[in-house]
């Protein structure tokens, strides 16, 4: 398993996807890797219609996650949970190859093979 999503997590993303995944079987979540943020990686959480050509298809409980295979090795393992506190809330990861993360929790670093990171705003 390539990302797994705890019992908040994937509560919150089915309220997220409830009725149009009734209209669509396929509708789930796409999770992915970009350049930026401070260290240099940043996530990225998006609604999908459905799977694109090549992509890892999981299911946890009852909502799809589709993962583009370059990005699977930087996302082997990740633990996507979801927080909801007086200081902060929304989807935090948990990533074992990260190897320095950021203040803000939204971006990471993966060894030698991280891009320039960006300052914090």
């Amino acid at each position: 398993m390539t990302v797994t999503l705890t019992e908040k997590a994937e509560f919150r993303l089915r309220a997220f996807l409830q009725g149009a995944a009734d209209k669509n079987p396929n509708r789930g979540i796409r999770v992915g890797v970009t350049d930026g943020g401070c260290s240099g990686y940043q996530y990225t959480l998006d609604i999908a219609n459905g799977p694109e050509a090549g992509d890892l298809v999981e299911e946890q409980g009852k909502v799809k996650v589709y993962i583009k295979p370059e990005f699977a090795p930087l996302l082997n393992g990740v633990v996507i949970d979801f927080v909801d506190g007086l200081m902060e809330s929304g989807f935090k990861f948990s990533n074992p190859n990260a190897t320095e993360t950021c203040g803000c929790g939204t971006s990471f670093k993966a060894g030698d093979c991280t891009p320039a990171g960006v300052p914090c705003s």
